[in-house]
């Protein structure tokens, strides 16, 4: 009985540590990382697709500047997903250990829609292009499932220096399989967007000065 007491305590000691770690993210940590770099106004700011899913669980806006024009930064967005140029974060995660692209792939600058953008590694899942404005915005969605949409938005501050935003809508279904990866992501999405943007911004200020 003292065993099974001294177990009890320690599992209860383990279950509300994780409600209150659970509800410290919710009160603070997903808020801010709901909106990472993005001003109020860019948060407020309708984009393309955002009819597409309906009352999102998961409604991410981040945003960085990046000091260089549209046309330096657009040739990196086409071109991500696994088995092409990576997607400019941890690679040893998201892109099979091969390192993200420091250079524009040509053979994948040609958006067409309906095109997959390739997020596993047998290259079969991941989103498709929906709609794009060149040197303006890409949208890509779930082949209209209407359950994701992920957009990025250009918007220049002037002639140096652009917004750079992304923005992912995603409704979950809680009696998928997929929602234990869903709710991962929810908390570690952030950590991989940060990078990716980041990695993006660096890399057309090099096209930039090049």
């Amino acid at each position: 009985m003292k065993q099974l007491s001294s177990r009890t305590t320690a599992l209860l000691g383990i279950t509300a540590a994780g409600a209150a770690g659970l509800a410290a993210y919710w009160r603070w940590l997903r808020p801010w990382q709901l909106r990472w770099g993005a001003t109020d106004a860019e948060v407020a700011r309708a984009m393309p697709g955002d009819e597409i899913v309906a009352r999102p669980h998961f409604h991410a806006t981040r945003a960085v500047t990046v000091y260089a024009r549209p046309e330096h930064i657009w040739p990196w967005l086409p071109q991500m997903g696994i088995g092409r140029a990576g997607w400019y974060s941890y690679d040893i995660i998201d892109n099979l250990g091969q390192p993200s692209a420091r250079r524009i792939l040509p053979e994948w600058q040609a958006l067409k829609v309906g095109s997959l953008v390739p997020m596993s590694p047998v290259g079969e899942l991941g989103l498709y292009v929906r709609a794009f404005e060149m040197h303006r915005w890409l949208l890509w969605d779930d082949r209209g499932q209407g359950k994701t949409t992920w957009v990025w938005g250009l918007y220049p501050m002037d002639e140096h220096a652009t917004r750079l935003i992304s923005r992912v809508r995603l409704r979950y279904d809680w009696l998928s399989p997929a929602i234990i990866f869903n709710l991962l992501l929810d908390a570690g999405d952030i950590v991989m967007m940060r990078k990716c943007m980041l990695g993006i911004k660096e890399r057309a200020e090099a096209l930039a000065r090049g």
